[in-house]
């Protein structure tokens, strides 16, 4: 069995709507076999997630805890959207940094906002309500 001390990666994993997202944060300034700082799907997180509003939400758990430089993360994601696949990204990343320094970082990603998971998602149609979730049936005047 590997100690934690021995392991190359820590693991998380971090959601939102219907993306999963399974993150390995490494030690290093880049990914294993790559020169990225964040890889996503195999790709550099900048060609997956264009954009600078993009760039500023995945930066961000390493900027809040001071580890942009140090840190690196690969990820893969599954479901959703962009968008909803880059916040499960961000919601991942946290989520390893918090477990590789709880007494760190733990504190300063939560009061950032950034352990806390985002529940919402889309509302399931109702029976009777013609195609939405809450639309209800126009009823006669007389």
């Amino acid at each position: 069995m590997v100690s934690p001390s021995q392991k190359k990666y820590t693991y998380a994993v971090g959601r939102r709507k219907t993306a999963t997202a399974r993150v390995r944060l490494y030690k290093s300034a880049t990914v294993e076999g790559g020169n990225a700082q964040l890889v996503v799907n195999g790709k550099p997180a900048e060609v997956y997630f264009p954009g600078e509003t993009a760039k500023n939400a995945y930066r961000r758990p390493f900027i809040v805890t001071e580890t942009l430089t140090k840190m690196s993360a690969s990820a893969r994601v599954t479901g959703s959207g962009k968008a909803g696949q880059l916040d499960a990204v961000v919601h991942g990343i946290a989520r390893a940094l918090a477990t590789l320094d709880r007494d760190a970082y733990r504190t300063i990603l939560k009061t950032a906002g950034l352990l806390t998971r985002d529940s919402r998602a889309k509302e399931r149609r109702k029976v009777g309500t013609g195609g939405k979730a809450r639309r209800q049936k126009q009823s006669p005047k007389r």
